[in-house]
């Protein structure tokens, strides 16, 4: 399909156009998996565990919101609630 095609189709607001699609190739850009290790006191994995649980997910899944929240937050230049207070680690 050229491009001209797939331009008209979106201006006219056609809802399905995933067929005219190759997805096999497609990938989420800066969204590649890059393996790491990190070493926690068994108190912050215990905690980790018992939050997870809480909410219904993997301990791996807590982890990668929290950090993304806060890489947000640093983004925006806004404070967490819990940075009012001085907790290290």
């Amino acid at each position: 399909m050229k491009a001209k095609e797939f331009d008209s189709k979106f201006d006219e607001c056609v809802e399905d156009i995933i067929d005219d699609l190759d997805v096999t190739t497609a990938r989420r850009v800066n969204h590649e998996a890059k393996r790491i290790n990190v070493d926690f006191p068994a108190w912050v994995v215990e905690s980790l565990d018992r939050e997870a649980a809480r909410i219904g997910v993997t301990r791996q899944s807590i982890i990668k919101v929290w950090l993304v929240e806060r890489l947000r937050a640093e983004a925006a230049n806004k404070p967490l609630k819990s940075d009012t207070a001085s907790g290290a680690l």
